[in-house]
C-alpha cells in the first residue's frame, strides 16, 4: 500500500491575458461599450462588474483542474452541478495490475486532518487508520485472487483511496466553490484541497480570485 497526499494540478492552457479580453469583450455587449476597449481596460473594466457583482459575465471564461484526492471527499466535490467532471474509475481500474504498481494507493489522511504524530492520540488514530488501509488492500487482491472482477473488489476499498477526478467550472461557479467549500464549515480533506486551489488561481489568475480567502 502506498500513502500518498493530496494534490491538484491545473490543466488548463488558455493565457490569463486572453481569459481576461474574452470576459471584457463578452461583458461589453451588456452595456455597448465596445468602443472602450483599449489596451489595460479589461482589468478595470472586469475588477468594476465584479465589485457590483455582476458575477454572469465571468462565466464566459473557465478553468480545468485535476485533483488527486480521496474517493470521500470527491462525493462532496460533484454535489457542484454547473461543472464537468471525469474520475479515475474504479470499475475498469484493476489496481493488482502493473501500471499501479501492484497496489492501492490513499491519501494521507494526517495532512487534511492536521495530525500531529509526535502526540500519542494522533500518532493512534493514525497508525489504526494505516491498519485499516492494508487490511482493506490485503482483501481486495484476495478477491481478485478468487476471479473477482474489479467492480466487484471495488466494494472492499476504501474512502481513502486516492482517485483522480478532473474538474472544469466557469469562474463564477469556481468563486463559489471555493467560498463554499474553503470555509470553516467545511470538511478538513476539501477544504485542504480548496486552499491548494485557491493559491494556484491567485497566482495564475489573480483579478478573478484576489478578494477570495480559504480558511
Amino acid at each position: 500500500m502506498k500513502i500518498v497526499p493530496a494534490s491538484i494540478e491545473i490543466i488548463s492552457t488558455e493565457p490569463y491575458e486572453e481569459m481576461l479580453k474574452r470576459v471584457e469583450r463578452a461583458g461589453r455587449v451588456c452595456y455597448k461599450s465596445e468602443g472602450s476597449i483599449e489596451d489595460g481596460s479589461a482589468e478595470r473594466f472586469i475588477r468594476n462588474i465584479l465589485k457590483r457583482g455582476h458575477e454572469s459575465v465571468i462565466e464566459h471564461a473557465g478553468i480545468t483542474v485535476k485533483v488527486t484526492c480521496d474517493r470521500g471527499v470527491t462525493h462532496e466535490i460533484v454535489r457542484h452541478r454547473l461543472a464537468s467532471y471525469s474520475q479515475e474509475s474504479t470499475r475498469y481500474c484493476n489496481y493488482s495490475k502493473d501500471k499501479f504498481e501492484n497496489q492501492i494507493s490513499c491519501i494521507d489522511i494526517a495532512n487534511g486532518f492536521s495530525y500531529d504524530l509526535n502526540k500519542e492520540k494522533d500518532r493512534q488514530k493514525y497508525l489504526l487508520w494505516q491498519e485499516a488501509m492494508e487490511s482493506a488492500e490485503k482483501y481486495y487482491f484476495k478477491m481478485l485472487e478468487l476471479g473477482a472482477r474489479a467492480e466487484e473488489a471495488r466494494s472492499i476499498l476504501p474512502n481513502s483511496l486516492k482517485t483522480e477526478i478532473v474538474m472544469t467550472m466557469d469562474l463564477r461557479e469556481w468563486r463559489h466553490f471555493i467560498c463554499l467549500r474553503g470555509s470553516k464549515a467545511a470538511h478538513p480533506q476539501i477544504r485542504e484541497i480548496t486552499r491548494m486551489i485557491l493559491k494556484e488561481f491567485q497566482e495564475r489568475y489573480p483579478l478573478f480570485f484576489e478578494d477570495l480567502t480559504a480558511e
